[in-house]
């Protein structure tokens, strides 16, 4: 008994040390029907979260550079959610509950924050952030 709870132990150590510090992560939790997620990362220290529930949503998060966070979190019928990151130490964060809504946040430079919510059916955002330090937070409520 000790030696195999000793051999899983070491075994668990050396598949931890074997991933590489650079390493880029992704999450992905989807609960329905008809979901989708997808995107890409180049670059290293990324890491995207997508949770969906409900049916019909698309969740798209494309990172390049370095240190990236995007979240995009959609409860509800056919929303759709897009994040576009290039540079570094970016963050964008998109939660849509309800219906039919529309998300796409791009961050081009280093340093920027972008945040959301929308409720009810039907809401649009667009948010551009270009250069350093720059900070966004929409919440909306449409019908």
């Amino acid at each position: 008994m000790k030696r195999t709870i000793i051999t899983t132990a070491i075994a668990a150590i050396i598949a931890l040390s074997a991933a590489p510090t650079m390493a880029n992560d992704v999450f992905v939790h989807q609960f329905g029907f008809g979901n989708a997620a997808g995107g890409n990362q180049s670059g290293w220290g990324h890491k995207l979260g997508v949770h969906q529930t409900g049916n019909w949503n698309t969740a798209k998060g494309h990172q390049s550079g370095g240190n990236n966070v995007g979240a995009i979190g959609q409860q509800g019928n056919a929303n759709y959610a897009d994040t576009w990151q290039q540079g570094w130490n970016n963050a964008a964060g998109v939660g849509q509950f309800g219906n039919n809504h529309t998300t796409i946040i791009t961050q081009d430079g280093n340093g920027n924050i972008a945040a959301g919510v929308q409720v009810g059916n039907g809401c649009n955002a667009n948010v551009v952030q270009g250069g350093s330090g720059n900070i966004t937070a929409f919440v909306q409520a449409c019908p």
